[in-house]
Protein backbone atom coordinates (compact mmCIF):
# COMPACT_ATOMS: atom_id res chain seq x y z
CA UNK A 1 0.00 0.00 0.00
CA UNK A 2 1.60 3.28 -0.94
CA UNK A 3 1.32 5.36 2.38
CA UNK A 4 0.79 8.96 2.12
CA UNK A 5 1.15 11.65 5.15
CA UNK A 6 -2.30 10.60 6.05
CA UNK A 7 -2.38 6.93 6.16
CA UNK A 8 0.29 5.91 8.29
CA UNK A 9 -0.81 3.01 10.55
CA UNK A 10 -1.51 4.04 14.10
CA UNK A 11 -0.99 0.34 15.26
CA UNK A 12 1.26 -2.38 13.86
CA UNK A 13 0.48 -6.12 14.12
CA UNK A 14 4.06 -7.92 15.14
CA UNK A 15 4.07 -10.85 13.08
CA UNK A 16 4.70 -14.31 14.69
CA UNK A 17 8.10 -15.63 14.88
CA UNK A 18 8.99 -18.31 12.19
CA UNK A 19 8.31 -22.00 13.92
CA UNK A 20 12.42 -22.50 12.93
CA UNK A 21 13.58 -19.10 13.74
CA UNK A 22 17.94 -19.48 13.65
CA UNK A 23 18.63 -20.85 17.31
CA UNK A 24 21.47 -17.39 17.76
CA UNK A 25 18.31 -15.11 17.39
CA UNK A 26 17.18 -16.31 20.34
CA UNK A 27 19.58 -15.79 22.74
CA UNK A 28 20.24 -13.29 25.28
CA UNK A 29 23.59 -12.58 23.89
CA UNK A 30 21.98 -11.66 20.24
CA UNK A 31 19.31 -8.95 22.10
CA UNK A 32 22.15 -8.08 24.20
CA UNK A 33 24.37 -7.67 20.72
CA UNK A 34 21.60 -6.20 18.44
CA UNK A 35 21.03 -3.29 20.96
CA UNK A 36 24.84 -2.39 20.98
CA UNK A 37 27.52 -0.04 19.62
CA UNK A 38 28.16 -3.31 17.15
CA UNK A 39 24.76 -4.07 16.39
CA UNK A 40 24.05 -0.75 14.89
CA UNK A 41 27.28 -0.60 13.03
CA UNK A 42 26.53 -4.07 11.58
CA UNK A 43 23.26 -2.79 10.94
CA UNK A 44 24.29 0.10 9.62
CA UNK A 45 26.78 -1.17 7.11
CA UNK A 46 23.85 -3.62 6.04
CA UNK A 47 21.98 -0.96 4.92
CA UNK A 48 24.95 1.10 2.94
CA UNK A 49 25.45 -2.19 1.26
CA UNK A 50 21.89 -2.33 0.22
CA UNK A 51 21.62 1.22 -0.86
CA UNK A 52 24.56 1.15 -2.77
CA UNK A 53 23.78 -1.74 -4.55
CA UNK A 54 20.40 -0.24 -5.43
CA UNK A 55 22.06 2.46 -6.43
CA UNK A 56 24.08 0.93 -8.92
CA UNK A 57 21.49 -1.24 -10.36
CA UNK A 58 18.57 1.76 -10.23
CA UNK A 59 17.28 2.04 -13.74
CA UNK A 60 16.53 5.70 -15.38
CA UNK A 61 13.67 6.39 -17.43
CA UNK A 62 13.00 8.89 -20.05
CA UNK A 63 10.46 11.31 -19.71
CA UNK A 64 8.06 13.36 -22.35
CA UNK A 65 8.45 16.43 -22.02
CA UNK A 66 6.04 19.77 -22.31
CA UNK A 67 7.40 20.91 -25.01
CA UNK A 68 7.12 17.77 -27.11
CA UNK A 69 3.95 17.07 -25.69
CA UNK A 70 2.86 20.63 -26.92
CA UNK A 71 4.15 19.98 -30.44
CA UNK A 72 2.36 17.22 -30.83
CA UNK A 73 -0.92 18.34 -29.68
CA UNK A 74 -0.43 21.55 -31.80
CA UNK A 75 -0.10 19.23 -34.54
CA UNK A 76 -3.41 16.92 -34.03
CA UNK A 77 -5.47 20.07 -33.16
CA UNK A 78 -4.59 22.30 -36.12
CA UNK A 79 -4.76 26.48 -35.51
CA UNK A 80 -7.02 25.48 -32.22
CA UNK A 81 -5.78 26.63 -29.14
CA UNK A 82 -6.37 25.78 -25.49
CA UNK A 83 -7.58 29.61 -25.06
CA UNK A 84 -10.03 28.88 -28.17
CA UNK A 85 -11.25 25.30 -26.06
CA UNK A 86 -11.80 27.64 -22.80
CA UNK A 87 -14.79 29.75 -24.50
CA UNK A 88 -17.80 29.08 -23.10
CA UNK A 89 -16.49 26.22 -20.93
CA UNK A 90 -17.29 26.73 -17.10
CA UNK A 91 -14.83 23.54 -15.60
CA UNK A 92 -12.68 24.37 -13.32
CA UNK A 93 -11.12 21.20 -11.68
CA UNK A 94 -8.52 21.83 -9.21
CA UNK A 95 -5.11 19.43 -9.19
CA UNK A 96 -2.93 19.57 -6.35
CA UNK A 97 0.67 17.80 -7.39
CA UNK A 98 3.89 17.16 -5.20
CA UNK A 99 7.33 16.73 -5.69
CA UNK A 100 6.70 12.55 -4.61
CA UNK A 101 5.78 11.40 -1.20
CA UNK A 102 5.94 13.01 1.88
CA UNK A 103 6.22 16.38 0.53
CA UNK A 104 3.40 18.16 2.57
CA UNK A 105 0.48 17.18 0.00
CA UNK A 106 -2.25 15.65 2.27
CA UNK A 107 -1.45 17.79 4.33
CA UNK A 108 -2.70 21.00 2.11
CA UNK A 109 -5.29 18.70 0.15
CA UNK A 110 -6.94 18.80 3.86
CA UNK A 111 -6.16 22.65 3.73
CA UNK A 112 -8.30 23.02 0.60
CA UNK A 113 -11.23 20.96 1.37
CA UNK A 114 -12.17 23.04 4.27
CA UNK A 115 -14.46 24.36 1.83
CA UNK A 116 -17.16 22.26 1.63
CA UNK A 117 -18.18 22.65 -1.94
CA UNK A 118 -14.58 21.14 -3.02
CA UNK A 119 -13.39 17.40 -3.24
CA UNK A 120 -10.30 16.57 -4.11
CA UNK A 121 -9.46 12.71 -4.76
CA UNK A 122 -6.52 11.23 -3.42
CA UNK A 123 -4.33 9.50 -5.73
CA UNK A 124 -6.64 8.44 -7.63
CA UNK A 125 -5.38 4.89 -9.06
CA UNK A 126 -1.63 6.42 -8.64
CA UNK A 127 -0.23 3.22 -9.00
CA UNK A 128 -1.64 2.71 -12.69
CA UNK A 129 -0.06 5.73 -13.95
CA UNK A 130 -2.91 6.80 -16.44
CA UNK A 131 -2.03 10.23 -17.00
CA UNK A 132 1.65 9.61 -17.77
CA UNK A 133 0.77 6.87 -20.12
CA UNK A 134 -1.68 9.04 -21.84
CA UNK A 135 0.54 11.75 -22.19
CA UNK A 136 3.58 9.46 -23.07
CA UNK A 137 1.31 8.79 -25.79
CA UNK A 138 0.10 11.84 -26.99
CA UNK A 139 3.59 13.40 -26.88
CA UNK A 140 4.42 10.91 -30.14
CA UNK A 141 1.38 10.59 -31.25
CA UNK A 142 1.13 10.13 -35.13
CA UNK A 143 3.33 10.37 -38.24
CA UNK A 144 3.83 13.06 -40.33
CA UNK A 145 2.33 11.07 -43.61
CA UNK A 146 -0.52 10.27 -41.46
CA UNK A 147 -1.15 13.82 -39.76
CA UNK A 148 -1.34 15.01 -43.72
CA UNK A 149 -3.53 12.17 -44.88
CA UNK A 150 -5.72 13.62 -41.92
CA UNK A 151 -5.88 17.48 -42.81
CA UNK A 152 -6.06 16.39 -46.61
CA UNK A 153 -9.10 13.59 -45.81
CA UNK A 154 -11.80 13.68 -47.80
CA UNK A 155 -15.33 15.16 -45.74
CA UNK A 156 -17.37 12.25 -43.89
CA UNK A 157 -20.24 13.69 -45.00
CA UNK A 158 -19.67 13.98 -48.16
CA UNK A 159 -21.89 12.13 -50.86
CA UNK A 160 -18.61 10.66 -52.79
CA UNK A 161 -17.23 9.19 -49.67
CA UNK A 162 -18.03 5.24 -51.15
CA UNK A 163 -16.03 6.01 -54.29
CA UNK A 164 -12.61 8.43 -52.32
CA UNK A 165 -9.91 7.12 -50.62
CA UNK A 166 -11.33 6.08 -47.06
CA UNK A 167 -8.51 3.73 -45.61
CA UNK A 168 -7.60 6.65 -43.18
CA UNK A 169 -10.70 8.64 -42.25
CA UNK A 170 -10.45 10.33 -38.99
CA UNK A 171 -13.15 12.22 -36.40
CA UNK A 172 -12.28 15.87 -35.94
CA UNK A 173 -9.18 16.35 -33.41
CA UNK A 174 -11.74 18.41 -30.87
CA UNK A 175 -13.63 15.30 -30.99
CA UNK A 176 -10.62 13.17 -29.81
CA UNK A 177 -9.99 15.75 -27.20
CA UNK A 178 -13.91 15.46 -25.70
CA UNK A 179 -13.40 11.70 -24.88
CA UNK A 180 -10.57 11.83 -23.58
CA UNK A 181 -11.96 14.42 -21.28
CA UNK A 182 -14.59 12.32 -20.71
CA UNK A 183 -12.69 9.72 -19.28
CA UNK A 184 -12.11 11.86 -16.24
CA UNK A 185 -15.48 14.32 -16.34
CA UNK A 186 -17.34 10.59 -15.75
CA UNK A 187 -14.41 9.30 -13.76
CA UNK A 188 -13.85 12.02 -11.36
CA UNK A 189 -15.96 14.90 -11.71
CA UNK A 190 -19.56 13.10 -11.90
CA UNK A 191 -19.15 11.06 -9.00
CA UNK A 192 -17.87 14.12 -7.00
CA UNK A 193 -21.19 16.55 -8.07
CA UNK A 194 -23.34 12.94 -7.07
CA UNK A 195 -21.77 13.74 -3.68
CA UNK A 196 -23.00 17.37 -3.59
CA UNK A 197 -20.05 19.04 -4.39
CA UNK A 198 -19.94 21.45 -6.64
CA UNK A 199 -16.22 21.53 -6.84
CA UNK A 200 -13.64 18.98 -7.87
CA UNK A 201 -9.93 17.94 -8.04
CA UNK A 202 -6.98 15.92 -7.16
CA UNK A 203 -4.23 15.14 -5.26
CA UNK A 204 -1.63 13.20 -6.98
CA UNK A 205 2.22 12.96 -6.08
CA UNK A 206 3.46 11.08 -8.98
CA UNK A 207 3.34 13.38 -12.10
CA UNK A 208 4.80 16.07 -13.08
CA UNK A 209 4.79 19.21 -15.76
CA UNK A 210 3.88 17.37 -18.90
CA UNK A 211 0.71 15.12 -17.12
CA UNK A 212 -0.08 19.06 -15.85
CA UNK A 213 0.09 20.27 -19.53
CA UNK A 214 -1.97 17.38 -20.41
CA UNK A 215 -4.64 17.90 -18.16
CA UNK A 216 -4.65 22.15 -18.85
CA UNK A 217 -5.33 21.03 -22.31
CA UNK A 218 -8.21 18.89 -21.83
CA UNK A 219 -9.22 21.62 -18.92
CA UNK A 220 -8.80 24.94 -20.17
CA UNK A 221 -9.69 27.19 -16.70
CA UNK A 222 -8.14 24.44 -14.46
CA UNK A 223 -6.07 25.43 -11.78
CA UNK A 224 -2.97 23.65 -10.85
CA UNK A 225 -1.21 24.02 -7.04
CA UNK A 226 2.75 22.65 -6.84
CA UNK A 227 4.26 21.73 -3.34
CA UNK A 228 7.36 20.78 -2.74
CA UNK A 229 9.61 19.32 0.06
CA UNK A 230 13.59 19.31 0.80
CA UNK A 231 14.39 15.52 -0.58
CA UNK A 232 16.64 14.83 2.48
CA UNK A 233 13.02 15.51 4.13
CA UNK A 234 10.81 13.62 2.24
CA UNK A 235 13.51 10.05 2.09
CA UNK A 236 13.41 10.67 5.59
CA UNK A 237 9.81 10.62 6.40
CA UNK A 238 9.25 8.24 3.70
CA UNK A 239 12.22 5.65 4.90
CA UNK A 240 11.44 6.04 8.31
CA UNK A 241 7.53 4.49 7.73
CA UNK A 242 8.77 0.94 7.62
CA UNK A 243 8.05 1.21 3.79
CA UNK A 244 6.84 -1.78 2.15
CA UNK A 245 5.06 -1.94 -1.26
CA UNK A 246 5.39 1.79 -2.29
CA UNK A 247 5.64 1.89 -6.07
CA UNK A 248 5.36 4.55 -8.74
CA UNK A 249 3.90 2.53 -10.89
CA UNK A 250 2.77 -0.68 -10.14
CA UNK A 251 3.96 -4.01 -10.22
CA UNK A 252 7.52 -3.02 -12.39
CA UNK A 253 8.42 0.52 -10.72
CA UNK A 254 8.99 0.07 -6.71
CA UNK A 255 10.30 2.98 -4.59
CA UNK A 256 12.36 0.80 -2.19
CA UNK A 257 15.81 3.02 -1.99
CA UNK A 258 17.11 6.58 -1.84
CA UNK A 259 18.42 6.18 -5.81
CA UNK A 260 14.58 5.24 -6.54
CA UNK A 261 13.24 7.71 -4.94
CA UNK A 262 15.80 10.59 -5.88
CA UNK A 263 15.22 9.25 -9.50
CA UNK A 264 10.96 10.64 -9.19
CA UNK A 265 11.92 13.68 -7.03
CA UNK A 266 14.12 14.77 -9.67
CA UNK A 267 12.08 14.21 -12.12
CA UNK A 268 9.11 15.96 -10.67
CA UNK A 269 10.95 18.86 -9.56
CA UNK A 270 12.97 19.30 -12.72
CA UNK A 271 9.79 19.15 -15.26
CA UNK A 272 8.27 22.06 -13.49
CA UNK A 273 10.79 24.52 -14.94
CA UNK A 274 9.50 22.91 -18.16
CA UNK A 275 5.81 25.21 -17.83
CA UNK A 276 5.13 27.95 -19.90
CA UNK A 277 4.66 31.53 -19.01
CA UNK A 278 1.34 32.04 -17.56
CA UNK A 279 0.74 28.20 -16.37
CA UNK A 280 -1.85 28.77 -13.67
CA UNK A 281 0.42 27.14 -10.65
CA UNK A 282 0.34 28.51 -7.61
CA UNK A 283 3.76 27.01 -5.67
CA UNK A 284 4.00 26.38 -2.01
CA UNK A 285 7.01 25.25 -0.16
CA UNK A 286 6.38 22.50 2.71
CA UNK A 287 8.75 24.71 5.18
CA UNK A 288 6.31 27.80 4.26
CA UNK A 289 3.31 25.80 4.73
CA UNK A 290 3.96 24.55 8.45
CA UNK A 291 6.04 27.61 9.27
CA UNK A 292 3.00 29.65 8.61
CA UNK A 293 4.38 31.90 5.55
CA UNK A 294 1.75 30.95 3.19
CA UNK A 295 -0.66 33.55 2.36
CA UNK A 296 -3.99 31.57 2.31
CA UNK A 297 -6.19 34.69 0.96
CA UNK A 298 -4.06 34.84 -1.93
CA UNK A 299 -4.43 31.39 -2.29
CA UNK A 300 -8.26 30.85 -1.57
CA UNK A 301 -9.44 34.10 -4.10
CA UNK A 302 -7.05 32.70 -6.38
CA UNK A 303 -8.93 29.30 -6.31
CA UNK A 304 -12.71 30.63 -5.81
CA UNK A 305 -12.57 29.28 -2.53
CA UNK A 306 -13.03 29.31 1.42
CA UNK A 307 -10.41 28.21 3.20
CA UNK A 308 -10.07 27.56 6.90
CA UNK A 309 -6.76 26.49 7.42
CA UNK A 310 -6.87 26.39 11.14
CA UNK A 311 -9.25 23.94 11.11
CA UNK A 312 -6.64 21.03 9.10
CA UNK A 313 -3.49 22.38 10.94
CA UNK A 314 -4.70 21.86 14.57
CA UNK A 315 -5.02 18.50 13.46
CA UNK A 316 -2.28 15.87 13.74
CA UNK A 317 -2.13 13.37 11.37
CA UNK A 318 0.79 11.21 10.37
CA UNK A 319 4.50 11.77 11.03
CA UNK A 320 6.62 8.95 10.66
CA UNK A 321 10.04 11.19 10.57
CA UNK A 322 12.13 8.82 13.54
CA UNK A 323 15.91 10.25 12.62
CA UNK A 324 16.89 14.05 12.98
CA UNK A 325 19.39 13.60 9.93
CA UNK A 326 19.86 10.73 7.53
CA UNK A 327 22.72 8.79 6.90
CA UNK A 328 26.04 9.78 5.04
CA UNK A 329 25.35 7.25 1.79
CA UNK A 330 21.82 8.58 1.54
CA UNK A 331 22.26 12.00 1.31
CA UNK A 332 25.45 11.11 -1.20
CA UNK A 333 22.89 9.27 -3.36
CA UNK A 334 20.45 11.88 -3.17
CA UNK A 335 22.37 14.73 -3.15
CA UNK A 336 24.09 13.47 -6.61
CA UNK A 337 20.46 11.77 -8.13
CA UNK A 338 18.71 14.70 -7.21
CA UNK A 339 20.93 17.26 -7.86
CA UNK A 340 19.55 19.36 -10.80
CA UNK A 341 15.65 19.01 -8.93
CA UNK A 342 17.45 20.40 -5.83
CA UNK A 343 18.95 23.29 -8.06
CA UNK A 344 15.81 24.04 -9.54
CA UNK A 345 13.85 24.49 -6.54
CA UNK A 346 16.32 26.25 -4.23
CA UNK A 347 17.13 23.49 -1.91
CA UNK A 348 20.60 22.97 -0.96
CA UNK A 349 22.79 19.86 -0.82
CA UNK A 350 24.29 20.61 2.42
CA UNK A 351 21.34 20.91 4.76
Amino acid sequence: MNLSESQTPTTKIAAPLPAKAAIYKQTRLWTWARDTKFGEWVRASRNCRRELWAWAQCQRTVHPTVEQLAESISALHGSSSVAASAEGDTEGPIFLLSTGWRAGSTLLQRILVTDPRLLLWGEPLGEMTLLSKIAEMMAASISPRNLRQWKDQEDPSSRTLATSWVANLYPESEDFRSALRSLFDQWLAEPALKRGFTRWGLKEVRIGATEAYLLHWLYPNAKFVLISRHPYDCYRSLADSDWQGVYYRYPDMIVDSAAAFALCWNQIAVSWNQLPEGFPCFEIKYSDLIGGKVDFRELESWLGLEIKEDVALKASVGGTAKRNRISWYERLIIAREAKAGMNALGYSQSS
